[in-house]
Parts: C-alpha cells; structure tokens; sequence
C-alpha cells in the first residue's frame, strides 16, 4: 500500500501538471497532480479565470480520482489557489504544503507582493491587456524564463521545462483574495528555496509572515537547497519532504 496520506499536486503559474513528472516516481504516496482550467487536458478560459475557478478543478479532479482527504501541495502561483481549496473543503484537506508560493496580504492581489515599480507596471499591464492570457510563460523571452526557473538546472532539465511553458492569466495576478476562511487548524508548511531566483529569500520570509498574519496558526518551516523549480531540478530531495507530510498527516488522522 502507499506510504501516507495522498497527495494532491498543483502547479503554479505558466506549468502544469507536467512539472510534478520528475518527482512522482520517487514518491512513496500516492499522488495526482493535476491541471487547472486551460492548462493540459483540463477545458477553461484562461481570461476569466478565477482563484474560485481554480480551487474548484483541483477538488473536482480529488473526487474524480477517488481522493477523499488529502495532502494538498502548491508551487508559486498555487499559493493563491490551496488556500481556497482548504475554505471550501476543510474536512478533506489533512495538511497545506506551500512550495515557495506567493501569499499576498489578506485581502491584497498577488500584484500587492512585487516591489513597488513592477507593481505599477503590473497594474497598468492588467488594465490595458483586460484578463487576456499574457505576461507568462510562453511570452516570457526564453533567457528571462531559464534564469527565474531553470538557475540550477542541467541543459535537460532546463529543455524539459522551457518547452513546456504555456501563457496564463493576467486576471489571477491581479485578483484580491481572502484568508479568512481557512481554519488555523489545518497543519501548514512552507518550503523554502534557497536558491530561487523567481521568489527570492527575503520575499519568501515576506510570504510566510502574511500567511502567518492570516488566516494564523502555526507555520512550519523546512528549506532544500534548489532553485524555482526544485520538483524537477531536485525531485528526489522534494519527494522525500513531501513524504514525510504525507506519513505525518496519515498518522495525525488515523488514515
């Protein structure tokens, strides 16, 4: 039988579930990564996309898989999406891992967490460009995308990755999202990169004090040694923190 609870597994920004591919074999829980809406096989419009929209798909498929508790795992953008997971389905989420996600302040967007001068761009760019796909991921200049996720990376890693990166919504960048829903009861922790070039050190201690802040309750803290995309540039190291959660949670709940 699988070792600990299931894992659920969300992409963030620009990836899909194809950036989880590297770490599965080494998992010794059961996992699903999955695709939010206009992602991979999963049908959505990527300019009305919401964080709502989102949290909806990822328990649509747990229930399509037969998953009716589970670890729930966000990379980067996802930190805005696992949270919503948990508000609309406490009872089914064991425990929240955050993988150098981006927490905006409660009540702020996701645009709110960048420095001050790239947070007006952002906001000017979000205007003119509507909730239309852009700003990410396949329009990103191919030395910008391998510096932000790609840093510690061999040259096929790195191909795995950049040939892969599609568009995403302006729309979840710029959306204000809420907290105040998820229970301080569910077990959190985040994972921090020391190596990340996309979310750097500093703005990732900034990311857990506002998870912290709200909804509050503990936060525990574990670090790898990697760059953005540690599920595929360490897979084997991710695998067996993420294992760990899993046994932890299936103990705290008798699963």
């Amino acid at each position: 039988m699988p070792a600990g609870a299931p894992l659920v597994l969300v992409h963030g920004g620009a990836h899909g579930a194809w950036c989880w591919e590297p770490t599965l074999p080494f998992l010794g829980a059961r996992a699903l990564a999955v695709d939010l809406p206009g992602r991979g096989g999963t049908p959505g419009d990527l300019a009305t996309l919401t964080v709502g929209g989102c949290a909806a798909s990822v328990l649509a498929d747990a229930d399509a898989a037969g998953l009716d508790r589970f670890v729930l795992v966000g990379h980067s953008l996802a930190g805005l999406t696992v949270p919503e997971v948990a508000a609309l389905a406490p009872e089914r989420v064991l425990h929240l891992v955050f993988v150098s996600c981006a927490i905006p302040p409660e009540g702020g967007a996701l645009v709110d967490t960048l420095p001050a001068s790239l947070r007006r761009l952002s906001r000017r760019a979000a205007r003119r460009l509507g909730r239309r796909p852009a700003g990410f991921g396949s329009q990103l200049p191919r030395p910008v995308a391998r510096r932000m996720f790609c840093d510690d990376m061999d040259e096929a890693q790195s191909r795995f990755v950049l040939e892969r990166l599609g568009p995403d919504s302006l729309g979840l960048v710029t959306e204000p999202v809420s907290r105040r829903r998820l229970p301080t009861s569910v077990p959190k922790t985040y994972v921090l990169l020391r190596r990340d070039r996309s979310l750097g050190w500093s703005r990732q201690h900034a990311m857990v004090a506002n998870l912290v802040a709200s909804p509050g309750g503990p936060v525990r803290l574990r670090w790898l040694d990697a760059g953005h995309d540690v599920m595929v540039s360490r897979p084997r190291a991710l695998a067996a923190l993420l294992d760990e959660v899993a046994r932890e949670a299936a103990g705290a709940s008798g699963a």
